[in-house]
Parts: C-alpha cells; sequence; structure tokens
C-alpha cells in the first residue's frame, strides 16, 4: 500500500493536513474521532493520539454509509434539514450530484449499483429496476471486493428494498431486509449499539415512495418523508457517539441519494445538469473534515476529448486538406460565416504562420484568404491586400478559443469583421475602403494547417483546432457571438440548413475527417495523422455535458466505493477499472 500526507501547514491553534490521492490507499489513520454532544458533532481528540499510518492493523478505520433513495440535492439544500445540515460543516459534499450523465431512464437499481460498484449503466448494465444484465463477477460490489482483502471484516447490509440485498450485498457478512425505514433505522442503531462493523451500509427508501409523481418542495408528503429521515440520521449519528470503543475508531459517514426524482430519460435527459432525476445529494463526512462544498458551475465545465494535432515547421507539416477546390470560396460577393475552436499550443513565432485558409500563397495578389498567427494574436487577409488582426486579443495562450469571421453585405458594400470569444476583434474590411477586385476564390482546396508561402518566413506551429463550420449566409451578431461558446451543433440549430461545411474533428483516429451534413468535402491528411486527447478547463467554451469529464466536475455515486477503498486503506489495482474521482478532504488537526 501506498500512503502520502502532504501540504502540512502549520496554523496558530493547529495545523491542516491535506491528504493526496495517488491511485491506491488514502493514509487516514491520523484521524481518530470522538463525537461532542454539541450541534455540529465536533469532538475533541485525547491530548496523545495514535499516528496509525501504515494499515488497518487495530481496525479503527470504519464506514457507515447511508443511501437516501430519491432525494434530490437540489430539495434538500432548499429544506436545509437540521442533522444534514450539520453533517455538511464537516464534509466534502454537493448538492449537484449526479447518477450518471446518459440519457437512460433513471432507475433505483441503476443508482444503486452505481453506488456499490464505483461503475456506470455503460460497465454494471443495470437499467431496469430487475438489475438485467448484471454481472456481479465483472464488476463486483464493495463488499466483495472488501471481503476478497479482508476476509474477516464484518460488513453489515440493512435495507428497506430487499433487491437491494438480493443482488447487491450477496457478500456481505451481514444482511437483513426491512418492510420500512423505521426497521432499518432500528437495525443500524442496534448494529452500533452491539456489534462491532467495520463497514455499515443503510439503505431507505421511503422518500422515493413519497415523492410519486412530484419530487418538489410543494409536496408535502415528499419533504415530510425527507426530514423523517434526516431525524433517523441525527438517531444513528448520536448512536455512533455513544459506542463505549468510539473514541479509538476513526469513522467516514457518507450519506448519499442513489438517484433525484420526475420525468427521465430521451427528451427529459438532455441536459444530466437539470435533468431532475440524476440530482443527487452526498456527503464524505468526519468531525475534523472542513466544510467543502463542491458547486456545479455549467460556465467551466471540463472540456475534454481528441482533435488533430497540427504540428508544422519549415520543413516539415501535417494539414487536413477539403477534397474539393469549391468549398471555402467566398468570391466578391455573398455572405458566409467561419467558425472554427482552436487551441494554440506554439511558442511565440517571428513569422505569420497560417492555422485556416483557401489560398496558393497569401503574399500580396494571390486570391483566397487566411487566417494566421502575428505574435499572440492572429490576422485574417484576403486577397492577399487587405487584412485586419485581432488586436491584442491573445490566443496563443494554450486555452481553447472560437474565432469566427462574418462577411456581410449591406447597402452595396460588403463587409468582413472578426470575433474571438464572444467580441468583435478586428474590422470590418469593406470593398469600398481598399482594393477588393481580386476574388476570395482559389482553385487552391480549403486547408486546416499550416499553408506554405513566401509571406511568411517562419511555419513553425502546434495548434489543436475543432467544429470547423461554414455558412453561406451572413449570421447576425448576436447569432455569432451566442454560437461562440457553443460545441455538438445539430440539426435542431438555427442556420443548420444554411451549413455547407461543418467538420466535427472528432475521430480520434485515422487519415480522414468527416464531413457532419453530407454537403461539403472529406478532410485528409497531409503528412503524419496526429491525433491528440485533451482535458482541459476551457473558460471559453460550453463543454459538452455528455462526457466523463464533466460527469466527475461533481461528486457521484461512482465515487463512494473509491473513498471507502482508500479510507480501509485497501490498495485499488488498475484492473478493477473503477470510474470514480478521489476527492481530497481539507483536515485540521491540534498540534499536541
Amino acid at each position: 500500500m501506498i500512503n502520502k500526507v502532504s501540504n502540512i501547514k502549520e496554523m496558530k491553534k493547529g495545523f491542516t493536513l491535506t491528504i493526496k490521492y495517488l491511485g491506491f490507499a488514502l493514509v487516514s489513520g491520523f484521524f481518530l474521532m470522538s463525537f461532542g454532544c454539541n450541534k455540529d458533532f465536533d469532538n475533541t481528540l485525547p491530548a496523545s493520539f495514535k499516528n496509525d499510518t501504515l494499515g488497518v492493523g487495530d481496525g479503527s478505520k470504519r464506514v457507515l454509509y447511508i443511501i437516501l433513495d430519491g432525494v434530490k440535492g437540489s430539495v434538500l439544500k432548499n429544506l436545509a434539514p437540521t442533522n444534514l445540515t450539520q453533517i455538511t460543516a464537516k464534509s466534502i459534499y454537493s448538492y449537484d450530484g449526479l447518477t450518471d450523465y446518459q440519457t437512460n431512464e433513471i432507475t433505483n437499481a441503476a443508482g444503486w449499483t452505481n453506488m456499490i460498484t464505483g461503475v456506470d449503466v455503460s460497465k454494471h448494465k443495470v437499467s431496469t429496476e430487475n438489475f438485467t444484465g448484471f454481472d456481479s463477477q465483472a464488476t463486483p460490489t464493495l463488499f466483495s471486493r472488501i471481503k476478497s482483502v479482508f476476509a474477516n471484516t464484518r460488513t453489515v447490509s440493512f435495507a428497506a428494498t430487499a433487491a437491494f440485498n438480493d443482488n447487491l450485498a450477496k457478500d456481505a457478512s451481514v444482511k437483513q431486509s426491512f418492510t420500512d425505514d423505521a426497521g432499518v433505522k432500528t437495525a443500524v442503531i442496534n448494529e452500533i449499539n452491539s456489534n462491532n462493523p467495520s463497514v455499515l451500509v443503510a439503505q431507505f427508501h421511503s422518500a422515493d415512495a413519497a415523492g410519486g409523481n412530484n419530487y418538489n418542495t410543494n409536496n408535502t408528503a415528499y419533504t415530510t418523508a425527507i426530514n423523517t429521515l434526516d431525524g433517523y440520521i441525527g438517531e444513528i449519528m448520536t448512536a455512533l457517539r455513544a459506542r463505549k470503543t468510539f473514541g479509538g475508531e476513526n469513522w467516514m459517514v457518507i450519506v448519499a441519494s442513489n438517484k433525484g426524482g420526475g420525468p427521465s430519460g430521451a427528451a427529459n435527459s438532455s441536459n444530466p445538469f437539470v435533468d431532475g432525476s440524476r440530482n443527487t445529494f452526498i456527503a464524505f463526512y468526519n468531525p475534523k473534515f472542513s466544510r467543502s462544498q463542491v458547486a456545479l458551475d455549467p460556465n467551466n465545465l471540463p472540456y475534454s476529448g481528441t482533435a488533430p494535432n497540427l504540428v508544422c515547421t519549415n520543413t516539415s507539416r501535417n494539414d487536413l486538406v477539403a477534397n474539393n477546390t469549391t468549398t471555402g470560396n467566398f468570391g466578391t460577393s455573398g455572405d458566409y460565416t467561419l467558425l472554427l475552436k482552436i487551441k494554440a499550443n506554439h511558442s511565440s513565432v517571428g513569422g505569420y504562420p497560417p492555422f485556416i485558409g483557401k489560398t496558393a500563397n497569401f503574399a500580396s495578389g494571390n486570391a483566397g484568404w487566411v487566417l494566421f498567427t502575428n505574435g499572440d494574436s492572429w490576422n485574417f487577409k484576403a486577397n492577399g491586400t487587405q487584412q485586419f488582426g485581432a488586436g491584442t486579443r491573445n490566443f496563443r495562450d494554450g486555452l481553447w478559443h472560437t474565432i469566427a469571421i462574418r462577411i456581410y453585405t449591406e447597402n452595396g458594400t460588403r463587409y468582413v469583421t472578426g470575433y474571438q470569444d464572444g467580441k468583435i476583434v478586428g474590422g470590418p474590411l469593406t470593398s469600398s475602403n481598399g482594393n477588393w477586385t481580386a476574388s476570395m476564390t482559389s482553385t487552391t482546396p480549403l486547408t486546416v494547417g499550416n499553408i506554405v508561402t513566401t509571406e511568411s518566413t517562419v511555419s513553425a506551429i502546434d495548434v489543436l483546432i475543432q467544429d470547423v463550420l461554414i455558412y453561406n449566409v451572413a449570421l447576425s451578431e448576436n447569432d455569432v457571438i451566442n454560437n461562440m461558446r457553443k460545441t455538438n451543433f445539430s440539426s435542431t440549430d438555427n442556420y443548420y440548413s444554411n451549413i455547407i461545411g461543418y467538420w466535427p474533428l472528432n475521430e480520434g483516429q485515422g487519415a480522414v475527417a468527416a464531413e457532419k451534413t453530407g454537403k461539403g468535402p472529406l478532410l485528409n491528411f497531409v503528412g503524419t495523422n496526429i491525433w491528440k486527447p485533451y482535458g482541459d478547463l476551457a473558460p471559453n467554451v460550453s463543454a459538452s455535458v455528455f462526457t466523463t469529464a464533466a460527469y466527475t466536475a461533481v461528486p457521484n455515486g461512482v465515487d463512494i466505493p473509491l473513498m471507502i477503498y482508500n479510507w480501509l486503506n485497501i490498495a485499488v489495482p488498475a484492473n478493477w477499472n473503477l470510474m470514480g474521482k478521489f476527492y481530497t478532504p481539507p483536515v485540521n488537526l491540534p498540534t499536541n
């Protein structure tokens, strides 16, 4: 097992200890708990406490895991019931958790299985209440995993729904099902009072039953059920801190809902973060944890995928080149819009290497158009003569940016304006204030990447490019700006019928990039076809919510088994293929 404690900062009356997860076991032997009797479940450590950093030999580390069926995180946040609110004061917690990020209909069984196996429906295959498709050998439960590591460890499961125990707790040391939540609560308290469990799981179902067709605060039966459960949790916590051996034990208490409530699947799941059926609450509690809320920031989700990596030098280049010579011709008249997303990773260059265009050479007198690097910014140039720059707008900063060119006609005058990340940055060029006699049409194919040209003395670029779109109309300025954060363009979008070329550039492999609408040409790699994965916080892009990266932006049910294994100092090998994410608990300890 690997144990690492880092980031110890001396404080006036104590220090803050931060535990870093390295993919294996969490050191938690420092945290010897003893609940006090005040409202925040505080405790006072003994003057001397055992520093057990090497394992679980004394059995001090234990887990109480409470599952609340159908309790929406948003409703719980609004209700702020007494005991759960006190628990959040000493927890890593979120009201914005997700059951999963798919579009399937959510069921209790699917939510439970996520929480007990550490993988989602794509792996455990449970989507219906009868657990059809579940293979406990391929995706073992936490009861099975713990039993395989610590054969004599007492694991207990008390459930208000028999299907939970029948399918997910087969390898628990003790399991018992009840007809109501009150029976589960009583059994949990009796177990705490009389036995010595290392992992104690309690599944409560009354809130989900009360939700019916209305999982909202205006359903009195639903809110009453939640408040009753909160009272049960208070009783359980009181029993826990009353254990005679409690002062030498180290409990992590997990409270989490298996799912939210309301219509689910299909159109109801078009965005998992606004799908009430997927909205969950989750808290990892220890009285030495500091409050740490993980809230959803919808404008700062991780942007992830795989894009063509166009790396070009003076001696070599890899580009994507259209297999026709007409798409991208903007001529001397007509309206068009060009959109693309780009992440520029190259260092500062002294020349002007292009990154997209349709021209043989953008020196003076050459027809066509091009976008090229100019220091930290970029320029647009038409006909080898007219150009504008993006001014002080930096795009060579390692972040994703959206660039747009809008070609439009007003009162017989043709204009070209440039945009970056929702702002006008260049132009407008007009056909009346410069030499616009040459055409923005070229027999050279549309090229994404570097274009060899005498105008650029240095050709070095290193860029990722995605979502290249060409419209045969000038989108309104508002539409251009509103589309700049957008990803995953679809047939339901405004102006989609006006797209004459849309290249998502997300294949991830191969020498050909497809055009999505069927109206434009394929793009073929010239040189080495390089695809590069990325996963970045992208303040300028609205990341897709249907990605693992977006799912892991908040705590979720699949995280719980991983947190439990680490708390118990169980090494997690890669071949377990868990999908969970570890959350670092900030912990305050005395210095004595």
